[in-house]
């Protein structure tokens, strides 16, 4: 029952916590909620994490879930997720919808050659685009897990050509679906614009690089809203300079804020948002947390559950 539930925040943010917190004693008041330096944090069964310390389960020797309050993983830490605590992450409808949102924008950005407007705004030149159907832009998504395929399968609702590339086989109706390292070329060949959705592991680690820029069309655009850790920004640079990419828009960075001094603010081409593509409603991740809780408690299969070893 969640009378008996007892659940800790362990997170670098303390604001966060604290807003959640409140949001969960109001919701579901007979949950047992601290925080990691509240005594009662030896006794929690549940977790919700948040970039948690390395030591979490010293510290709450109790623990028998790890629930991440975010759609990847990647923040729990290595140490913890070889662990074999039971670890979850947060699927959101509201969330998808939100991601689907901005990469709609994102594509109409350069689809409507709005950012050739705006620069000739900035030099007030008054120049008309012929308009470029939708169908005629060819988009890649990279990684087409619960959010991927979403994505993907809104794209080709919109009218789009898109195709997908992952780990491992998938299949959408009308997305060119394309798998491993050995088909990644022909998938970028093929891309006019690539989405990168991909959770962030050792394997996709940098992966938005040199080599692959290259791989893509003449004139092609990048929009990063995985981690800020699968871009090699000095590629990125590198690559708009020498005009082979025509833009990029980046959503997330390796360390937030992103510095004042990073030179990825004053690129020509790049476009930054402040990490605000799409986030979970404070309902889904309480909501899942405690349904999650009552589940590791009572034997139940849990919902969202990671592969450790895969790392989503």
């Amino acid at each position: 029952m969640s009378a008996d539930l007892k659940i800790v925040f362990a997170t670098n943010d303390n604001a966060l916590a604290d807003r959640l917190i409140s949001r969960m004693e109001s919701w579901y008041p007979h949950v047992s909620v601290c925080k990691l330096d509240d005594p009662a944090a030896a006794e929690a069964e549940v977790a919700a994490c948040w970039y948690p310390p390395e030591d979490l389960l010293q510290r709450c020797p109790n623990l028998k879930l790890l629930q991440a309050i975010s759609a990847g993983v990647d923040h729990i830490g290595d140490a913890l997720l070889a662990s074999g605590v039971p670890i979850c992450r947060v699927v959101d409808e509201g969330q998808k919808h939100g991601m689907l949102e901005y990469v709609l924008w994102g594509m109409l950005h350069y689809q409507r050659d709005f950012d050739l407007a705006l620069a000739n705004q900035a030099n007030k030149v008054w120049k008309l685009h012929p308009q470029r159907r939708p169908g005629r832009m060819r988009v890649g998504v990279m990684g087409l897990g619960q959010l991927g395929g979403y994505i993907a399968e809104g794209l080709v609702s919109f009218g789009y050509s898109v195709s997908g590339w992952s780990r491992t086989d998938r299949h959408f109706d009308q997305v060119s679906c394309y798998a491993g390292e050995a088909e990644m070329t022909e998938f970028l060949a093929n891309c006019d614009a690539i989405i990168n959705l991909l959770p962030l592991t050792p394997a996709t680690d940098g992966i938005l690089n040199a080599s692959l820029f290259e791989r893509l069309p003449q004139g092609a655009v990048v929009m990063n809203c995985g981690r800020g850790e699968h871009l090699n920004e000095a590629d990125l640079i590198a690559a708009l300079a020498s005009g082979h990419l025509r833009g990029a828009i980046l959503d997330v960075f390796p360390k937030e804020p992103l510095a004042q001094d990073n030179p990825l603010w004053t690129t020509p081409g790049v476009v930054i948002t402040p990490h605000m593509a799409s986030s979970a409603s404070g309902k889904a991740i309480l909501g899942q947390l405690v349904d999650n809780g009552r589940h590791v408690l009572e034997g139940l299969p849990l919902m969202n559950l990671v592969d450790s070893e895969q790392g989503y």
